[in-house]
């Protein structure tokens, strides 16, 4: 076996067989053809009579051959490698040297000592040597594939179109063999059972993880125009995770444009954010490059999950001059190295410092006198906020004003503020903080279109839900739990909660904040939601741990089950992006949004928490506390 082995990794090395050899192949292949088609142009005896000539006429054949074979580099390809193309050269090749043949027959036919194929032997020459060479071909690839498959993980492909077949050639086409196609798998009943790239096509339908287990199929590759299919298909998902079987496909934030090579290497092995049901989300491009290119952009809390991505987005616009600000020293290093080594030709400023340092904010803006500004710096966490109300009030609701009024002060262009679902109904300090920080804007807004205050600056506020991946979601704590072995904690058995993906909700802020005219809440379709305990099964099958527990923990401080995007109260209006939806909102006066603020920030250096949240309970009256020691106020 030992001998095979080593014959076989001698055989298919590309230096064994360089490109003479595979002319000399070919060569032989033309002498033989050409003396079979002589074969069948004369008897046995004549053939015993003529058959030196017949043997010269033979070698010519040859040489007429080579020619065309150099003009179509037939021998230049790695015969293992060979293609549809590589046996159209082959035709082309052995039709031109037929044709030199006939020629060469006629200039010859007076000449005793040489006999070549006469015109209906050369018909013969052509079929017998295109054959051959094909079939030399196919062999060679044959046996590459077969010595070269042993340790290779049997595969299937969800797909049977350009994507599928993109990936299917090209787990051919490698030289060392990391997966062996055993199926494919489609949607189509036109498709079912029939033989595709000589491997039979399965009819996707209840049972299929299990047939394909039968087959030894350890990895099911899934064709980039099957993932949005598969992601929805919660039921084929969750049959593949429990038999077992790998899922690899393009991750959730990248697209495959359809034309381009793809293969294998373009897919990775799912994570728990590519399986979770999700629409393709499209934003006008140009219409955003065309408000941010040239432009001054600042950014705050530009360390974080959302902020991050936004400068990352916001970059790639090509802006004039870039001001990232955010009060994280360490992740603010990162910003600035990932600037420096993935847009080196962006100008930009990394800025230590709080949103509610008033003072150096001022700096900042009369300095660099930013057009637009992308605020998505706040205290984001529930548990933290209940606890910490008073720094709630200073760093969401003050920070915010400072932004927003140094905006209006500098004559920014458009102020794109960051909220959250958790502003709707309020169950927790965090969620009331964001609603006065929308008040606030919305109001400011109003003022300046009534002329009450002197400005330009549009105001716009986008809401949406959790984003995966996000700093403290739920899906890295679940994962670390795994890790640890369990159990994994869940708040609630019912808890429900909505899902984007970063990229995916930053890119929505990018056109709300293209289309906003001004004092607009906009909201995002978050499609579906998920139930968190369904998450955590998903996500322990993917691990492919085994015996992992599920706790539940209770519904922590200012939770609630089910996350709202619009209050009972608000109804929303259709914009020209079917994923963004305008909110129709109670209005503020900007003088008492004011009068509010004032009170609250003033309230917050007491550090009294019950008189902090009792004030933010009567600027925001639909704010009901849950399972929170502030339900007391409620009370009242």
């Amino acid at each position: 076996m030992k001998s095979i082995t080593y014959i076989s990794d001698w055989y298919f090395n590309q230096k064994t067989l360089p490109y003479w050899g595979v002319l000399v192949l070919d060569s032989l292949i033309v002498f033989f053809a050409s003396i079979v088609a002589k074969y069948f142009e004369i008897n046995l005896v004549h053939q015993v009579e003529s058959f030196l000539p017949m043997l010269l006429g033979s070698l010519l054949c040859v040489v007429l051959y080579i020619i065309p074979f150099y003009a179509f580099k037939t021998y230049r390809g790695i015969i293992r490698y060979s293609s549809f193309v590589d046996l159209q050269r082959i035709v082309l090749a052995s039709l031109a040297g037929t044709v030199l043949c006939v020629v060469a027959w006629f200039l010859t036919s007076t000449i005793a000592c040489i006999s070549l194929p006469g015109p209906m032997g050369s018909v013969i020459l052509f079929f017998v040597a295109t054959m051959f060479m094909w079939i030399e071909r196919i062999m060679v690839k044959r046996l590459f594939d077969d010595f070269h498959t042993d340790g290779a993980s049997p595969v299937a492909i969800y797909g049977t179109k350009a994507g599928g077949i993109s990936l299917a050639k090209s787990l051919t086409s490698l030289k060392v063999k990391q997966y062996r196609l055993e199926a494919f798998i489609t949607d189509g009943k036109e498709m079912a059972d029939v033989k595709l790239l000589g491997k039979k096509v399965y009819l996707n339908q209840q049972g299929i993880a299990d047939k394909m287990k039968a087959l030894g199929v350890t990895t099911l590759l899934v064709s980039p125009l099957k993932s949005e299919l598969f992601r929805q298909n919660t039921e084929m998902v969750d049959e593949f995770l429990s038999a077992g079987i790998h899922i690899m496909m393009m991750p959730s934030a990248e697209e495959w444009d359809g034309t381009s090579e793809l293969t294998h290497h373009n897919l990775r092995e799912v994570d728990i954010e590519d399986l979770l049901p999700r629409d393709k989300i499209e934003v006008d491009l140009q219409a955003i490059g065309n408000q941010l290119r040239d432009k001054v952009i600042l950014i705050t809390g530009a360390a974080g999950s959302i902020g991050s991505e936004m400068v990352r987005q916001v970059a790639t616009f090509r802006p004039a001059f870039m001001v990232l600000i955010d009060q994280a020293e360490t992740p603010m290093h990162d910003i600035r190295l990932m600037m420096s080594r993935q847009f080196p030709d962006i100008k930009c400023e990394t800025i230590v410092s709080s949103i509610a340092n008033k003072e150096h904010m001022e700096q900042i803006f009369s300095h660099h006198r930013p057009d637009y500004v992308f605020h998505a710096a706040a205290y984001k966490h529930v548990p933290m906020m209940e606890d910490n109300p008073a720094i709630a009030v200073q760093n969401n609701i003050y920070g915010t004003r400072v932004i927003a009024d140094l905006a209006v002060k500098f004559e920014t262009k458009k102020f794109v503020m960051i909220s959250t679902d958790k502003a709707v109904n309020p169950t927790n300090v965090m969620g009331c903080s964001k609603r006065i920080c929308e008040i606030y804007c919305q109001s400011l807004n109003k003022a300046i279109v009534e002329g009450k205050v002197k400005g330009i600056t549009q105001f716009v506020t986008t809401r949406f839900g959790n984003v995966l991946g996000s700093n403290g979601s739920v899906i890295p704590i679940f994962k670390e739990q795994i890790k640890k072995g369990g159990p994994i904690t869940v708040t609630h058995p019912d808890i429900i909660r909505f899902f984007m993906l970063i990229p995916e909700a930053c890119r929505l802020v990018l056109e709300a904040g293209t289309m906003g005219k001004g004092g607009e809440i906009y909201v995002f379709d978050m499609g579906q939601p998920v139930k968190i305990v369904d998450l955590a099964k998903r996500m322990i099958k993917l691990s492919g741990a085994q015996n992992i527990e599920i706790k539940f923990s209770g519904l922590r401080e200012g939770e609630k089950l089910y996350e709202e995007v619009l209050s009972d109260k608000e109804q929303t209006k259709p914009t020209r992006h079917p994923k963004i939806m305008i909110a129709s909102v109670r209005e503020y006066d900007y003088d008492l949004a004011v009068a509010n603020e004032d009170r609250l920030r003033e309230a917050s250096y007491t550090f009294d928490d019950m008189s902090i949240v009792r004030i933010m309970k009567e600027i925001v009256p639909e704010y009901k506390s849950q399972h929170s020691k502030y339900e007391i106020l409620d009370e009242r």
